[in-house]
């Protein structure tokens, strides 16, 4: 096995191994209560995205964000294809860093938020630029606070393309942590187009097919294809033809998938940076690792054998709980551990 792979430590619930309920159950639980207040950032192009902060814990309704100081760590997290502040992930992570005390924040890819975004264009998986911004921004604001960003299946595989593209210090980051990232887009949309993994492309496609419609309705858009003919894309790869590929500048879905797709470049990581990945995730092919050219050192890569897509439901103190936020709740306290460490070593280098 490769130097940066590890087997994780997750183990699914008993009775609950298949990859389609560990993918679905999230959705059936309870969801942690979460206060937020939003903010509009508005873009170079003109456009802009909403980002959610956290004001309050999930065990307590009590506002909390006044009482961090300028210099509290940073939690910027990216959602999936189609998610929202209201994915069940996104609670889970949210919650699980306020807890530490972090600052915690959900940048909402564009026209995902509560409002439509302005242009035509929306936001693709390779689409580095708005959140380039968003953690520049977040640098600006928090000079000296510790930073870290998490991404989650669309936004995992957008996180670290953008990690790559910029070098190790490129970025106001500490680390960067992946969930379910779809590294080879081109092997993922043909895995969607199969048996009952097309039940999740089917889904997908109706909430993005509705906002292009709602566009088209409003004015014309770069794409030759009007309303009608958008019904009829029925595969990723017909939509991302269609839509996608020429709203985004690219040439067709093959070259999307291409240029988009974040598994080329895990070699060129440098920034500290933990995948969380399963080998039954009915979003891509269990082989997906040995597609790509061998990782960085910076890499770390924890596969399970279970846990489904963005799943990964665990049994522990007497219920079903997330073990995606226990474990990235350990990542952020080693990280933020380190961190201290380093201060104190400069301090102390300083003082002789």
């Amino acid at each position: 096995m490769p130097h940066s792979i590890f087997t994780s430590e997750f183990r699914p619930a008993l009775g609950l191994r298949n990859r389609h309920v560990q993918t679905l159950l999230p959705r059936l639980l309870p969801r942690a209560p979460l206060s937020c207040r939003t903010e509009i950032l508005n873009l170079p192009d003109g456009d802009f995205v909403e980002l959610s902060w956290v004001t309050s814990d999930g065990n307590s309704r009590r506002e909390r964000e006044v009482e961090l100081s300028d210099d509290a760590p940073l939690f910027v997290l990216f959602h999936g294809l189609e998610g929202n502040l209201e994915s069940p992930y996104a609670r889970d992570l949210l919650n699980a860093a306020a807890r530490l005390g972090w600052r915690p924040v959900l940048m909402h890819f564009r026209g995902c938020g509560q409002s439509p975004n302005r242009l035509p264009r929306a936001y693709h998986s390779g689409d580095t630029a708005d959140a380039y911004w968003v953690l520049g921004e977040m640098g600006k604001r928090y000079p000296h606070a510790l930073k870290v960003a998490c991404g989650v299946s669309l936004g995992a595989n957008m996180l670290l393309k953008l990690v790559a593209e910029q070098g190790g210090d490129g970025l106001d980051l500490a680390g960067a942590i992946a969930i379910s990232a779809p590294l080879d887009l081109a092997a993922s949309s043909d895995v969607l187009n199969q048996g009952s993994s097309r039940l999740y492309q089917r889904h997908l496609l109706k909430s993005m097919k509705a906002k292009v419609a709602a566009k088209l309705a409003n004015g014309p858009l770069p794409i030759s294809i009007g309303a009608h003919q958008l019904t009829q894309l029925n595969s990723f790869w017909a939509y991302d033809n269609e839509v996608t590929a020429p709203l985004h500048g690219f040439s067709s879905a093959s070259d999307y998938y291409s240029r988009a797709s974040a598994g080329r470049l895990l070699r060129d990581i440098e920034l500290p940076t933990l995948i969380l990945q399963s080998l039954d995730d009915p979003f891509m092919p269990r082989d997906l690792f040995s597609r790509f050219p061998q990782p960085s050192e910076a890499v770390r890569i924890e596969l399970s054998e279970r846990g489904g897509h963005v799943g990964f439901i665990e049994w522990r103190r007497g219920r079903l709980s997330s073990w995606l936020a226990r474990r990235i709740t350990r990542q952020l306290t080693d990280w933020s551990a380190l961190s201290h460490s380093r201060q104190r070593h400069s301090v102390q280098q300083e003082t002789l």
